[in-house]
């Protein structure tokens, strides 16, 4: 008798997450869209999602993952050459990303033009919440090479202290054409910007920097010392900080120099780095290397400043965007995946882990574009100013600090499954803890409150009034906003930083929900956030909210 098996046949596995939609299959994302003045169908954004999650772009994704950048100092004559190879998909990447205008979308002059709000009336365009909403959704797939996206916009911010310089780059920062030809940055169609200011002995103290700046003309200056980390080392020009006085003064240092000659930027190595492994991060040396300053001597600190409330608001958006990969896999895993004869997306253990991350990344995705929002309006709005000033590290802090977590939360609901590397959870995970630490580490966006709440107590205190009124008669709110309030105004309110931060984060990201979600899901978050400490993920109630929190983040496919 010939006993049929099963042994070469496939069952039971969840198919690939790929050829999904990644905005349509996402209704917290649509929602916050809406409620923050984007709208998802004339943004263009059903197809942006639909390109995103094609298998293709995944797969380009991996491949510029397992294929990591390669430093080339020298070239076979022995010149020193100091340029960086990435595999073509990571080119492919950067190319979807520039088109899509992830570097400059928000400098854009077209930006600015009104549209009709369905009243025939002017609406404020959003390009800020536009440009956060399609950061988001890259950054699920692959957040290497998000990182010269994010500081090339940065950059701009800071440009505006020398107008000149600012003229002469502009152009080709808009420009939709990515071009990583190694040429002067005036003969290329389009150009990236990275940066470089800390030093092995400074670290978050950029003052301790020992990178010296000589005048020789103008504005025009020759730097020598070091950068200990030089992100994205193949861009055209670079933010950086060197000394002409007792303060750092801020330069824009160009590959090449206006002769056509390449600058002196030598590579020393590049760092071998947990995750963020498609993209380049270096350490140089500069010997005399050509530079011209941006704003004044002694003021690169302020100036390097105004970049930074971006590169912030761009760490929190791309970690929202990591917890919303996590989710959807461990959902899309759950819905096909059986386990003791029933799917595992109807076990009641499994249910309530998955609401959990679905009740978290829905507050994420809420506070993030929130935020950006914030950034839109504040030029007309100093109370939209406030809030982008105060709520920029808390966010921060609060959004990066909970990634790796939650993406061991997410990664544990695949199991064996979601921990090799033919899943795309392990480099998620490795992706997680980079956003937390770039632009400032957990404790340093603590003390930015703490400082705020100092030198701008008004600020602060408008910002917590406001976030009460969006918040009154939710479980915890009032009792949260007392909890900071009581924090900021301790003897020893700087040990008390993180608390502080951490509490008002649960009060902005509840008021964002009460305007993007159902009242129930911004309920049950304030129950389960504010009114005691969470519980670990999974192990809150919350009750009936939990199907629609399941299926708002993920209908079944």
């Amino acid at each position: 008798m010939t006993v049929k098996t099963r042994i070469n046949e496939v069952f039971n596995q969840a198919p690939p997450f790929v050829g999904v939609n990644l905005v349509a299959l996402d209704q917290p994302l649509l929602d916050a869209l809406g409620q923050n003045g984007a709208d998802a169908i004339s943004g263009g954004f059903l197809s942006y999602g639909e390109a995103w999650g094609t298998a293709e772009r995944f797969d380009m994704a991996r491949l510029a993952n397992i294929h990591p950048p390669v430093l080339h100092t020298h070239d076979s004559s022995g010149r020193r050459s100091d340029t960086v190879e990435f595999h073509p998909a990571y080119h492919w990447l950067m190319e979807a990303s520039v088109e899509n205008g992830l570097q400059a979308s928000t400098w854009d002059t077209l930006s600015a033009a009104p549209r009709d709000n369905g009243l025939g009336e002017p609406a404020q365009r959003m390009p800020q919440v536009e440009r956060a909403a399609r950061l988001f959704v890259a950054a699920q797939v692959e957040s290497g090479h998000v990182c010269p996206m994010t500081m090339t916009h940065a950059s701009v911010a800071t440009l505006q202290a020398a107008p000149d310089r600012l003229r002469d780059w502009l152009p080709l920062i808009r420009s939709r054409a990515y071009d990583p030809r190694f040429l002067p940055f005036w003969e290329k169609r389009g150009v990236t910007l990275g940066m470089g200011m800390t030093e092995k002995q400074g670290g978050t103290d950029v003052r301790a920097n020992t990178t010296v700046a000589v005048p020789t003309s103008g504005d025009e200056y020759q730097l020598t010392g070091h950068k200990w980390f030089f992100s994205a080392p193949m861009s055209d020009g670079f933010l950086v900080l060197a000394k002409v006085g007792k303060e750092p003064t801020a330069f824009l240092v160009p590959r090449f120099r206006p002769d056509g000659n390449v600058n002196a930027l030598h590579f020393q190595r590049l760092k071998d780095k947990l995750g963020n492994r498609s993209n380049a991060s270096a350490e140089v040396e500069f010997k005399d290397a050509f530079a011209w300053r941006i704003g004044g001597e002694d003021k690169g600190i302020a100036t390097i400043l105004k970049m930074v409330q971006f590169t912030r608001l761009d760490c929190a958006v791309a970690s929202a965007g990591l917890l919303r990969m996590g989710t959807a896999l461990a959902i899309h895993h759950a819905q096909h995946r059986s386990v003791f004869q029933r799917k595992l997306a109807d076990q009641p253990a499994m249910r309530a882990v998955l609401a959990d991350l679905a009740l978290e990344q829905e507050a994420a995705t809420a506070v993030a574009l929130r935020l950006a929002a914030s950034f839109d309006r504040a030029e007309k709005s100093p109370h939209e100013a406030a809030r982008a000033r105060v709520l920029t590290p808390v966010v921060k802090f609060a959004l990066c600090k909970a990634a790796p977590g939650f993406l061991f939360e997410a990664m544990e609901c695949l199991g064996g499954n979601g921990y090799i590397e033919d899943s795309p959870m392990p480099r998620l995970y490795r992706e997680a803890p980079v956003n937390a630490i770039w632009e400032g580490a957990g404790n340093v966006m603590a003390l930015d409150l703490m400082r705020a709440a100092g030198k701008e107590a008004e600020v602060v205190a408008a910002t917590l009034v406001t976030l009460g009124e969006e918040t009154r008669g939710l479980p915890g709110a009032a009792e949260a906003a007392r909890d900071v309030e009581e924090a900021l105004k301790d003897p020893q309110a700087e040990a008390r930083a993180r608390f502080a931060v951490t509490r008002l984060a649960a009060l902005a990201a509840t008021a964002a929900l009460v305007g993007s979600a159902p009242a129930e899901i911004a309920e049950a978050y304030a129950r389960t956030r504010l009114a005691r400490a969470p519980w670990p993920l999974g192990a809150n109630d919350l009750g009936t909210v939990t199907d629609r929190l399941i299926g708002r983040a993920l209908p079944l496919i």
